[in-house]
């Protein structure tokens, strides 16, 4: 019987079950019924709309359009050629050049990604400008070489020699301080990694050893072994969880912990008062010594 009634339907339900099979038919059929009763294609050639196509381009000749531009961001402006630096130069700018509007946006996206010109032979790289339109544009292109601009590579040196080591001719970074430009001087830290290392050293405050870094996605044992000599942790003040005045809220994004240990930390401290010391969290079940040891640093009264 307890099988029975969940296999069990009422009549109103077997009637709507039949409408809803009988309207999935109607659909299924639809198709074929009215491919029987309409009229079949006709068989056009070529030659039978020849006429029209002489006709069409015939009065589109003396139109100011291409006939195959349909979208007026590709629509190109006359060229009014005049010396420019390519770095920086506004749309409207790149556009009297004789770029389209979206070749023009094409070259501001690659600038607001950090895209920088530094000679010319940057700008014939660019996918947006066609070989002939560089040549037209090349004798125009001033690139100022003491430009701020070819400065950022000595400012960058300047910045790593200062936060980083140097050890038998390799780069070894301090991951507590660096930012991701630094950490994908890293051999083996692409720009991804670097993204994923300093969002997890926000959400831990810190490192305090750098075996650390194996928690992060991606970096296991063989990646660790490979990245090890060129890493170092400096002894800089750890962002630290007040224990008896941290709320769920504050401590959820915190790694070390699951759920069900941050809501244990915070009721044991609403049933006993105040932790009085650290050593206190051993009397919560759910933690383990290794735990304990791990969240320490991350922890002050």
């Amino acid at each position: 019987k307890k099988i029975k009634q969940y296999f069990e339907i009422s009549p109103r339900e077997f009637r709507g079950m039949m409408v809803f099979i009988c309207l999935m038919i109607v659909v299924f059929v639809a198709p074929f019924v009215c491919e029987k009763f309409t009229n079949q294609p006709l068989n056009i050639s070529i030659q039978q709309i020849q006429p029209k196509i002489i006709a069409i381009d015939k009065a589109t000749e003396n139109t100011n359009y291409s006939k195959f531009d349909s979208n007026i961001k590709n629509k190109k402006y006359p060229s009014q050629l005049f010396k420019f630096n390519p770095n920086h130069l506004s749309m409207a700018d790149w556009m009297k050049l004789g770029l389209s509007e979206k070749q023009a946006l094409s070259i501001k996206k690659y600038e607001d990604k950090g895209g920088v010109f530094r000679s010319k032979a940057d700008v014939k790289k660019m996918y947006a400008i066609s070989a002939d339109k560089y040549l037209e544009l090349e004798p125009f292109i001033e690139i100022p070489e003491e430009s701020a601009l070819f400065n950022v590579k000595d400012q960058t040196e300047k910045v790593e020699a200062q936060l980083n080591k140097k050890v038998s001719g390799n780069v070894v970074v301090d991951i507590n301080t660096a930012d991701s430009l630094l950490l994908t001087n890293i051999r083996g830290i692409g720009p991804a990694f670097a993204s994923r290392i300093i969002k997890y050293r926000t959400r831990l405050g810190g490192f305090y050893a750098k075996d650390q870094i194996k928690e992060i996605y991606g970096i296991d044992s063989l990646k660790y072994e490979q990245i090890a000599a060129q890493i170092y942790v400096s002894q800089i003040p750890l962002k630290q969880i007040n224990i008896n005045q941290c709320t769920f809220e504050e401590i959820k994004s915190f790694p070390y912990l699951s759920y069900k240990q941050m809501n244990a930390l915070i009721n044991f401290r609403k049933q006993h008062g105040n932790y009085k010391s650290l050593d206190e969290l051993n009397k919560i079940a759910i933690f383990s010594p290794e735990i304990i040891l791990k969240i320490r640093p991350y922890f002050s009264l």
